[in-house]
């Protein structure tokens, strides 16, 4: 086997800086280039990654989430305002009420008890009537079958469907009766516009609502419902 000088009087040539060093001052990379201990870099460790899992996103313990159900848009007071005099068109403002154009909906009262069996602590609901105005009576607007809305504002003959007036008001038409004067407010209080039927558990809360005198019973009925 054949002996190496120990190189303490040698020179190499570093193949990095092409600089002279002691020989025995030499290492040797890992891509095999021979450099000085000064200028030796290591292997970058990105080149040699270590593999890891993927990331944990599924929660072990979940449910389906649940199917929204559909309920009424409660309108702010006196909504209605007839448009002319001897026209049946309503326009109705309702701040943001996100109802589909051209879908029927039925229109109600305040929410409250029906006189005859309900008692207090075990009321019947019902909805109120909706109070007449301006030759417009309120059975005309609860009719049973509903209206079929239009967004946006009837306004001068025309229908305005700016992004505010559609977002805020739509329109319908009375069956039978028709405006005495126009431009006249009406509705009152608690009135709600919705699907024809909703679902009971929406009658149970408003039940909830009505018997519940304390405001704070109520705001905490409320925060119950949203849990």
């Amino acid at each position: 086997m054949a002996n190496y000088a120990s190189g303490k009087h040698a020179r190499a040539i570093s193949d990095r800086s092409g600089m002279e060093f002691p020989h025995n001052e030499m290492v040797r990379e890992w891509n095999g280039a021979l450099v000085h201990v000064s200028e030796f870099e290591p292997k970058q460790p990105q080149l040699e990654p270590k593999p890891h899992g993927a990331d944990a996103i599924s929660l072990q313990q979940v449910r389906v989430a649940r199917t929204e159900p559909i309920t009424t848009v409660m309108l702010p007071q006196d909504p209605f305002t007839t448009y002319q005099a001897g026209s049946g068109i309503i326009n109705v403002y309702s701040p943001g009420h996100g109802l589909t154009n051209g879908t029927t909906y039925l229109f109600r009262g305040a929410p409250t008890t029906s006189p005859g069996t309900g008692t207090p602590t075990n009321p019947v609901f019902a909805y109120g009537s909706i109070p007449n105005f301006d030759g417009i009576t309120g059975a005309q607007i609860t009719q049973g079958s509903g209206y079929a809305i239009t967004t946006g504002l009837f306004k001068n003959g025309l229908r305005l469907s700016t992004d505010y007036a559609i977002s805020n008001f739509f329109f319908f038409t009375v069956n039978a009766d028709t405006a005495t004067t126009g431009d006249i407010k009406g509705g009152g209080y608690g009135c709600s516009v919705g699907p024809i039927t909703i679902t009971p558990w929406l009658k149970n809360l408003l039940i909830l609502l009505k018997i519940c005198s304390n405001v704070n019973d109520k705001t905490h009925i409320l925060k119950c419902m949203k849990k």
